[in-house]
């Protein structure tokens, strides 16, 4: 026998016998992997987060509606802006702001501008204008008034809802992941993200990096985005501290803006049709952060404190169009140049306490806050541009002629300056075993306002006013699994200043703050892996108008006469319904009428851009037949809603649909993932919003997107 044949022979069986033991070990693991990053990536909303000045909190605990979105579901839907994670949720409906590109949520009827978003407990930090939402590891959504929780908005939003930005923190697994995205048309960039942990796990670092730009789909219509952000924390024995700083810079060319209009709603456009100038535009640079400390006195003592701050800067050519003729298409347009900055800070500090026995139980909480805000601006309007065509748009020449300015316009000067200060003091007592749960607190708000001349930045007026505004929270579980609950909560604003006009008696005062009233009362229940809410509500805003002197001078008084009342239902569902198929839908039904008008004119009738009711529904199918692929679709429904206060226009109703799909693979021995999604898949053209805070204007829905991306954990 051929010795070296043998030997041969001899190689090549171990050769195959180690092969067929280590290929089902081999593919068990890569198995397991795309069994991992399944679960990890999956779009998920937690039924906890943080309720203002009572910290993090399960819902089921609280007397109020809270949910967050989670980092996973940022990553797989690829949305570039914060309005694009809130259109999950069925409450919330995104507009924009006036004839720029700062997005406005609209929550239960009530706006609530992208600068009185929270990030992270704290007001006035986050960029104005656009928030990139790659930064955040959740994005949490308190459904109603919140006063007392969050203090009074320093935009004097808030009133229906209120949106806090959690940061990202190194985890123990610690994280290395590079992502690459495209949206159609050619918008394209990338993303990094990486995290670790040091010194036993006391230290963590996050990083993240984002940049992209690019036409998107709507024509000719440019965005980028830069992004970059810091996360340091430690958190060992009874301190804990973190240090978030971000720097951030968006620039939007020919954005199409929202449209007015009189007499008539005109058809809607081609979907992807922009009606925008080419040489309109706004850039926005943010550079913002928080610091925070907690420290454990006790075992159920704990002693915190946070401060942030934001300078800002943005300037931009604003246009403004308005629909001449409803049939053909013609409107004027104009355009205005305004630069702005501003400085922010922002402070709160405060102490919990839990204690009790096993018959009443006790959180006590006790704090106070304060909100420092510098506006700098000015503005210049033009005359009008000409005449363009909504379904047929013209290139105008930019004109440069001005009807009016205010402001230095090379070097702004501050127009406001604000200060929101307050105290606040709550307790929670628990009974039988903490399945009744009353909530009682009060906060003591203070709005002082200065206000400075346009014409040489000299001190206009002041305005100094305080206000309380109290919380009353009751929970009851009768069994597990299931939390009912009931609430009566306050909203604050600044109050509204009367026109300056010769008929007016009391011209040019600004009223005490306006306050909103809420009741609301639903349940909770978490089964199986179901989670789900109901919910009713109704809020009283109080709104300001003129009537004739009750002392007789013959002249008008301006004042807070009127109100709107804003009633609705609100149910929602998420989790895993069968193995492998979650779901994340809801509904809700708004009712916002206007009461106690002048002269009754309009009384009863609905209030412009708020639909009647909004409905969302979204799956996701970790399929069977194909390891790692997981299968998206979603559906976005609006009602119809009211274009005038007379009720004599309407939108339609219009419903989106978004499909998608993302498939896990196994590169060495990292997951690798791959997404694509198509928003709007039919392409539908539609008026998504008519909602304005002075007069209603039509803002039109996006036009089928495509979206791609490529992520490698190394």
């Amino acid at each position: 026998m051929n010795f070296h044949r043998s030997s041969q022979m001899l190689k090549a069986a171990l050769i195959a016998s180690v092969t067929a033991v280590a290929m089902p070990a081999a593919a068990q693991e890569a198995s397991e992997i795309i069994v991992t990053a399944q679960r990890e990536n999956r779009t998920q909303v937690s039924r906890e987060g943080s309720v203002g000045v009572l910290g993090n909190q399960s819902a089921e605990n609280v007397p109020f509606s809270v949910k967050s979105y989670n980092a996973a579901l940022i990553l797989n839907q690829q949305p570039q802006t914060l309005g694009q994670v809130l259109e999950n949720d069925p409450s919330v409906r995104t507009t924009y702001g006036f004839g720029n590109a700062q997005e406005v949520f609209v929550i239960r009827g009530f706006t609530l501008a992208s600068d009185d978003v929270g990030f992270d407990g704290l007001y006035g930090i986050v960029p104005r204008q656009l928030v990139a939402p790659e930064l955040y590891e959740s994005v949490q959504v308190l459904n109603g008034a919140s006063a007392f929780l969050n203090g009074a908005a320093p935009g004097g939003g808030g009133l229906g809802g209120s949106v806090n930005l959690v940061p990202k923190r190194a985890t123990a697994e610690g994280l290395k992941r590079a992502t690459l995205n495209y949206t159609s048309s050619e918008h394209f960039g990338g993303s990094l993200d990486v995290g670790q942990r040091f010194g036993d796990g006391a230290f963590g670092v996050r990083l993240n990096a984002v940049a992209r730009r690019g036409d998107v789909a709507i024509d000719d219509e440019f965005r980028s985005t830069y992004l970059v952000g810091g996360a340091f924390d430690y958190n060992s024995g009874p301190l804990r501290m973190s240090l978030d700083v971000a720097y951030q810079r968006m620039h939007v060319r020919g954005l199409r803006p929202k449209l007015r209009f009189a007499g008539a709603i005109p058809a809607v456009p081609a979907a992807d049709t922009n009606y925008a100038q080419p040489w309109t535009y706004t850039t926005a640079r943010d550079i913002f952060g928080i610091a925070k400390l907690e420290y454990d006195l006790a075992d159920d003592v704990l002693f915190y404190a946070s401060a942030g701050a934001r300078d800002s800067s943005e300037h931009g050519i604003y246009g403004s169009i308005t629909v001449a003729d409803a049939a053909t298409g013609a409107a004027d347009y104009s355009s205005s140049y305004i630069p702005r900055t501003d400085n922010n800070e922002s402070v709160q500090a405060g102490l919990r306490a839990k204690f009790g026995n096993d018959v009443v139980s006790s959180q006590a909480n006790i704090g106070g806050s304060v909100n420092w805000l510098t506006n700098r601006n000015a503005y210049e309007f033009y005359t009008s541009s000409g005449m363009t065509n909504i379904y047929n748009p013209v290139v105008l020449p930019r004109s440069s002629a001005v009807t009016f300015a205010g402001g230095d316009i090379n070097d702004p000067y501050p127009i406001e300056r604000s200060r929101l200060a307050s105290v606040f003091a709550s307790n929670t007592l628990g009974f039988w075993e903490d399945r009744i749960l009353l909530t009682g607190g009060v906060r003591i708000q203070a709005i002082k306002v200065r206000t400075y001349s346009t014409g040489d930045g000299s001190l206009d007026d002041t305005y100094d006013e305080s206000e309380l505004t109290p919380v009353a929270g009751l929970v009851i579980k009768p069994v597990e699994g299931l939390s009912l609950f009931a609430n009566r909560i306050e909203g604050l604003q600044r109050g509204a200043t009367a026109p300056n006009e010769a008929t007016v008696i009391n011209r040019g005062e600004v009223l005490a703050p306006f306050k909103s009233t809420q009741y609301e009362f639903g349940g909770k229940l978490n089964i199986g892996g179901i989670a789900a809410s109901l919910a009713f509500y109704q809020t009283d805003k109080p709104s300001a108008y003129a009537i004739p002197d009750p002392e007789g001078s013959g002249l008008l008084r301006y004042g807070a006469y009127g109100k709107q009342r804003n009633r609705g239902i609100e149910v929602s569902l998420d989790g895993e319904v069968t193995k492998g198929l979650y779901l994340i839908a809801g509904a809700s039904v708004n009712e916002a009428k206007f009461r106690e008008t002048l002269n009754g004119v309009n009384e009863g009738n609905s209030v412009p851009g708020i639909p009647d009711y909004l409905v969302n529904a979204g799956l996701e199918w970790d399929t069977a037949f194909v390891p790692g692929l997981t299968l998206t679709g979603r559906v976005v429904h609006t009602g119809k809603q009211m274009a005038d206060n007379a009720n004599t226009l309407r939108l339609p109703e219009w419903t989106r649909v978004d499909l998608g799909a993302r498939y896990v693979a196994v590169l060495g021995s990292q997951p690798v993932t791959f997404r694509f999604n198509v928003d709007n898949v039919a392409n539908e053209r539609y008026w998504a919003s008519a909602f304005d805070a002075f007069s209603p204007q039509l803002l039109q829905g996006a036009p089928r997107t495509y979206k791609a991306s490529l992520s490698v954990d190394f």
